[in-house]
C-alpha cells in the first residue's frame, strides 16, 4: 500500500510537471521570443486572418500563382503525401496530366521544363512554397489576366525576387517563394 500511495505521488507530481507547468513554461517563453511563431506564423489583414505562411492553400483563380498540388486538397488534419512509388503506373498518369495541365494553364511551350514541385506533391501535402522557376514560368498568365503593363510586370518580378527565401542555414533545401505572400503582393500592385 505504501508503495502504491509512493507511485501515486509521483505518477500526480510528473503529470502536473510534463503536462501542465512545462508546457506553459514554454508557451509562455515562445510567446515572448517570436509571439508571431508561437501563433502559428498567421498573415493577419484588416483583422482577418488569410492564411499561415506555414500552410499551403488553393489558388484556383488564373489571377494567383498557383501552389504545388496537394495529395491531401490542402486539409491539415490528415496531412500526408499520396504514398505512391516511382514505379507507380498511377503516379506517372498523374505526373503527365499535372505537367500538361500546368503547361495549358499557363500557356507554355509544350517543351518547356516545369520544375518538379509543379507535377508532384509535398510529404507533407501542405507545402506553401514553390521555386522562384515555377513562380516566374507563371508570371505571363498572372500579368495577362490581371491587364498589368509593363512597370506592373516589372513590379511582380521583382516581388517575386524580394519574396525568394534562401536555403535554410544556406544549405538545406533550395531557394523558395512562399505562394501566400507571393499573392498578397500580386493584389497590391495597382
Amino acid at each position: 500500500m505504501k508503495t502504491i500511495k509512493i507511485s501515486l505521488k509521483i505518477f500526480l507530481f510528473l503529470t502536473i510537471l510534463t503536462g501542465i507547468i512545462y508546457p506553459l513554461l514554454i508557451t509562455g517563453i515562445s510567446q515572448l521570443i517570436f509571439p508571431s511563431k508561437a501563433n502559428g506564423s498567421l498573415i493577419v489583414q484588416n483583422d482577418k486572418v488569410l492564411g499561415s505562411e506555414l500552410i499551403g492553400q488553393p489558388f484556383d483563380n488564373a489571377r494567383y500563382f498557383t501552389p504545388r498540388p496537394s495529395a491531401i486538397g490542402y486539409n491539415p488534419l490528415p496531412s500526408g503525401g499520396s504514398n505512391l512509388g516511382l514505379t507507380s503506373r498511377k503516379l506517372q498518369e498523374l505526373v503527365a496530366g499535372r505537367k500538361r495541365q500546368f503547361i495549358e494553364f499557363n500557356h507554355l511551350n509544350s517543351l518547356t521544363d516545369i520544375p518538379s514541385e509543379m507535377v508532384f506533391t509535398s510529404a507533407s501535402g501542405l507545402d506553401p512554397h514553390i521555386s522562384p522557376k515555377a513562380a516566374l514560368l507563371q508570371v505571363e498568365r498572372i500579368a495577362e489576366v490581371r491587364n498589368f503593363n509593363t512597370i506592373q510586370k516589372q513590379q511582380l518580378l521583382q516581388g517575386i525576387d524580394d519574396l525568394t527565401e534562401t536555403p535554410q542555414f544556406l544549405c538545406l533545401g533550395n531557394k523558395r517563394v512562399n505562394v501566400l505572400l507571393l499573392n498578397l503582393y500580386a493584389d497590391r500592385i495597382k
